[in-house]
């Protein structure tokens, strides 16, 4: 379940509580048929809203979905995602149903992660790869020029679907794509995730992917392998300088989410790896600490992690990483019991539960043995003049974390 950024109360518009009805109608439904009839009115009514730009009204449903019914909003949210994130269209007398696709590389460096245009060549011998690998027959592809940062995403439910529409007109006309213009700067972060985004295009009710078309969907792992080693040397060139994780290309909203999840174990690994070198010190000479932070003090609910790096033999936080919660992951932490528990080797040498168990895990896998966890929770405090998140140092204090005034210059941040 995703949370809503929080916002004034309005008086639902009649869109709006049309929304909400439709949703829980969809959500109370005690048979197949009688979901799809409801499924068919919401989407209905999510295109028109969609089309005429009226994000507001979706985002005042969702808020009030997500104070009155939780399932409902869950409902709401997925089919705003797939309204949003497909289409159906005609051209030549041919119904298609288009998809729109990120196509997630996890990057990592000690130095600047690129955006920004990709040539011709490239998105050729990309759409080959995803033709040969992830792709049904008779599907048609345009991939837009450019390699996207999270900043540079489209912003609301209302900009994804305009951007399908274009990207499905392009695919199933043959035309090409023109890079968005006035796009954002780039937030430089050592760890950080790039997106392709194209979209697929098919006659309706025609397969969009290889494992549907062989009715076979243990072929994904084997079409990600593929994918991974023949669209590598391609992406490469794109991200000079970085390590790179290609991740599954997948619906949008997915391979979103499951980036955000992904990039995190990566920035733990850069951090570490970024302070040894640039302080010239060894693992053992850094210390971890770890505040656990909530936008709801007194709730008991985690919504994110942030750890501080110190020197072992300074109190000054010199770095730090955020780990943001997905989900329902904050509700597993009722499973941890104490600090000591998180840090026996029984327990990671066994499957990793938590986010913690996962934090702790990484940064031992790193040569970090000093942790320190802090029992109380924090709240979600930033930097006044900078707006960079604050984190706890040794006596739970919320402090900036800033570099020591001898270490060299970065070009990089932390998540």
């Amino acid at each position: 379940m995703r949370r809503l950024s929080k916002s004034s109360a309005n008086k639902l518009s009649a869109d709006s509580q049309r929304l909400v009805s439709l949703a829980q109608g969809a959500a109370q439904s005690a048979s197949r048929l009688e979901e799809r009839n409801w499924e068919h009115a919401l989407d209905a009514l999510l295109h028109k809203i969609l089309k005429a730009n009226h994000q507001e009204h979706i985002d005042a449903a969702l808020e009030h979905l997500f104070k009155a019914d939780l399932l409902a909003y869950d409902t709401l949210m997925e089919a705003v995602e797939a309204g949003s994130e497909s289409c159906f269209l005609e051209h030549e007398g041919v119904t298609y149903q288009a998809l729109l696709i990120a196509i997630p590389a996890l990057a990592w460096t000690r130095f600047t992660i690129a955006s920004g245009p990709v040539s011709d060549e490239t998105r050729t011998a990309l759409c080959a790869h995803l033709h040969g690998h992830l792709l049904a027959p008779d599907t048609q592809v345009a991939m837009a020029p450019t390699l996207f940062s999270i900043d540079q995403l489209p912003r609301t439910h209302a900009d994804t679907f305009a951007l399908t529409q274009r990207m499905a007109q392009a695919a199933v006309k043959h035309t090409s794509l023109r890079p968005a213009a006035n796009a954002p700067e780039t937030a430089p972060f050592l760890a950080d995730t790039r997106y392709l985004l194209a979209v697929v295009a098919a006659p309706a009710g025609a397969p969009l992917f290889a494992w549907q078309a062989s009715l076979h969907p243990a072929e994904r792992e084997k079409a990600l392998e593929q994918w991974r080693r023949q669209a590598t040397p391609s992406i490469a060139p794109l991200l000079p300088g970085c390590g790179i994780d290609l991740l599954m290309p997948e619906a949008y909203y997915i391979a979103c989410r499951e980036a955000d999840r992904q990039i995190r174990p990566a920035s733990i690994r850069a951090a570490v790896h970024f302070l040894t070198h640039t302080l010239g010190v060894d693992t053992s000479g850094l210390r971890a600490i770890i505040g656990s932070f909530t936008e709801e003090p007194g709730s008991g609910r985690v919504d994110e992690y942030r750890v501080g790096f110190t020197l072992r033999q300074s109190p000054e936080v010199v770095y730090g990483v955020v780990w943001p919660l997905y989900g329902a992951e904050d509700e597993d932490e009722s499973a941890v019991t104490t600090f000591e528990s998180l840090t026996t080797p029984e327990i990671l040498d066994s499957e990793v539960r938590t986010p913690v168990e996962q934090i702790i895990a990484l940064l031992r896998a790193c040569g970090v043995t000093h942790i320190k966890r802090h029992s109380e929770q924090f709240p979600m405090e930033f930097c006044d003049d900078c707006g960079a998140p604050l984190y706890p140092d040794t006596e739970a204090e919320l402090v900036h974390a800033e570099l020591p005034e001898d270490a060299p210059a970065s070009t990089g941040h932390l998540h």
